[in-house]
């Protein structure tokens, strides 16, 4: 099991919104999906998704100035209907000052009704920061969604380059869980190796402000294998050299989950995120958090109280290190394998988990 396989579900809910051409024609916009499974629709230059003014709520159009800890969610509304997709913007800035986008690199190519350029938008309007993550491979198989050929590469670093110099995006991640790819694939990784250092000048040179990083998957790095990931831990092997094959990174990002290796959060080591200080000194932000509230798997039960305390305790964990963001998974939950399933903040019926009130205040 793979922190990354609740991907192709939210990809699949994106493109069904994509889908109700009736929900989102009013604005002209469609929104796409992650993993590579998205697909953008048309769209108006400069419109807005029903619900959701130009200027956003009162008083939005730009961002309140950011504490030291940015904190946010991913793109996870209740459902795509205008009503519920307006909501979860409004909501977001409850949670936070971020939201994030992740999925197919190629996304970053349509600048007229891409997901990525549709979300910096929507983000924007609410005085939110947007963070994009741009994928190139399937974390849960390790396969590339398209062979990183010269002329793919060409490719990719063009469209990184353009949407930089379009859209100054703050935040631009370039690859997700990439130390899986160093398990499942160490060629292709070492291709990607290549290629982010190359992606990173083009999108500097255009956008001299944005943070250029990719993400690990803590867990694994750590060499936490043992619980849900049904192996056996040994920190001996941990994979922290791979830190230093970036070093152009402009912050060194992880998703964090770490229910799949304890039953619960008091069981998580006091050091458990500070020891990253061990091997890097540059920013840290965390892309992706969270904990489950539902009673599977059996024998892995846990509850909303429990992810309530996971998400007070998380802040304490994390506080030595200093991070720079935080964004918890779901807003809402989303139909996919526990015990991912049970993650949002928000329940189906759009009232607070208590973990909400823990991440939000």
């Amino acid at each position: 099991m793979r922190a990354g396989r609740f991907r192709p579900v939210v990809a699949a809910l994106l493109v069904a919104a994509v889908g109700a051409v009736a929900v989102l024609a009013g604005a002209g916009l469609a929104v796409g999906g992650c993993a590579g499974r998205g697909d953008g629709g048309t769209a108006a230059p400069g419109a807005i998704a029903p619900g959701l003014p130009p200027g956003g709520p009162a008083g939005g159009g730009s961002a309140s100035p950011a504490p030291s800890l940015l904190k946010g969610v991913s793109l996870s509304p209740r459902s795509f209907e205008s009503d519920d997709f307006a909501d979860f913007f409004v909501k977001a800035g409850e949670a936070g000052q971020i939201v994030t986008w992740a999925g197919d690199w190629n996304e970053l190519s349509n600048m007229v009704s891409g997901a990525p350029r549709v979300l910096m938008e929507l983000a924007s309007g609410y005085g939110l920061l947007p963070v994009i993550e741009a994928q190139f491979f399937s974390q849960s198989t390790g396969r590339l969604l398209r062979p990183l050929t010269a002329e793919t590469r060409k490719d990719y670093d063009g469209y990184a380059a353009a949407f930089a110099r379009e859209f100054k995006p703050p935040y631009l991640g370039l690859g997700i869980e990439v130390n899986i790819l160093h398990e499942k694939a160490p060629a292709d990784f070492d291709a990607f190796v290549a290629l982010f250092g190359e992606v990173y000048d083009a999108v500097k040179a255009e956008s001299p402000e944005t943070k250029v990083f990719t993400v690990f998957q803590l867990e694994r790095m750590k060499e936490l294998g043992g619980g849900l990931f049904g192996g056996e831990n040994d920190p001996a092997a941990a994979q922290w050299a791979l830190l230093h094959r970036f070093p152009k990174l402009d912050l060194v990002a992880f998703t964090t989950h770490p229910l799949l290796v304890y039953k619960s959060p008091a069981d998580i080591p006091a050091d458990y995120y500070s020891a990253i200080r061990a091997h890097t000194q540059k920013p840290v932000a965390f892309t992706e958090v969270g904990w489950s509230s539902g009673t599977e798997p059996a024998g892995w039960e846990s509850s909303e109280a429990e992810q309530a305390e996971f998400a007070r305790r998380f802040f304490e964990l994390a506080a030595p290190c200093g991070p720079e963001m935080a964004v918890w998974s779901f807003m809402y939950d989303v139909r996919t394998v526990v015990p991912f399933n049970s993650m949002g903040l928000r329940r189906g019926d759009g009232t607070a988990r208590p973990a909400w009130d823990e991440w939000a205040k």
